[in-house]
């Protein structure tokens, strides 16, 4: 299995998706583009391809972000989706994966910041890949926006604030707004870069301390994750 990481900022971490393909001893490349490497031309030289978050949004130009080319990164997703890859996008991706399919990103009810739970939905309860989540799930939550519903989109789970946290959009394509790879260094990354957002964002009704959330065990949550992924994995050999 050769996974291809796309992020968007050094601050934002691959997390448990990092450690899910270490552990398998999959063969990881990268595209930092906060430091200037490329996206791929195409998806020939990968199986499965990540794609992370970051402040941005997919209407974010070239000319206010130099290193995001969001047109070209919503092309490479549609090249890796014909070939039949699999796709999976966090937060920003998962907004890229909507707006390259022709769904245009939204804003979401509510700004999240933290942990709170995700609740599957009729579709995502039967899901065999989510099966193992139960629900509601404690998830992590660091987003303002949500992804846009092509006409073949299944939303399978839904939060308090936000109606769209995770989303099916084909066989091995999902996009999820939660963060179910946080763990404990890339949140303290996180706010550490986030001080004036944190601030701005206090007293509203998703957000938690900074204490909160250094003190959150995120490990179930992450075991969760890699056995989706495993799954994912197994359904594409098939």
């Amino acid at each position: 299995m050769r996974v291809h990481f796309v992020v968007h900022e050094s601050f934002e971490s691959t997390g448990a998706y990092l450690q899910w393909a270490e552990a398998r001893g999959y063969a990881i490349s990268w595209s930092r583009v906060y430091s200037g490497e490329p996206i791929p031309a195409n998806a020939d030289d990968f199986d499965m391809l990540v794609v992370f978050g970051g402040p941005q949004s997919p209407r974010t130009t070239l000319a206010e972000c130099p290193h995001f080319d969001s047109l070209a990164e919503q092309h490479l997703i549609n090249q890796a989706i014909v070939a039949q890859r699999i796709v999976v996008g966090i937060c920003l991706g998962s907004q890229l994966i909507g707006e390259a399919l022709g769904a245009k990103v939204c804003q979401s009810p509510e700004k999240e910041i933290g942990h709170y739970p995700i609740t599957l939905t009729e579709a995502g309860q039967q899901h065999p890949l989510l099966a193992h989540f139960g629900s509601p799930l404690m998830v992590g939550h660091w987003h303002n926006d949500m992804p846009g519903l092509t006409d073949q989109a299944t939303v399978l789970a839904t939060s308090t604030g936000c109606p769209r946290q995770i989303v099916q959009y084909g066989n091995f394509v999902y996009g999820f707004q939660c963060h179910m790879e946080f763990t404990a260094d890339a949140v303290e990354g996180l706010i550490q870069h986030s001080e004036q957002e944190l601030a701005e964002a206090k007293g509203k009704r998703f957000i938690r301390s900074n204490e909160e959330m250094r003190a959150w065990d995120y490990r179930e949550m992450n075991e969760k994750l890699w056995q989706f992924l495993d799954l994912l994995v197994e359904k594409h050999h098939k």
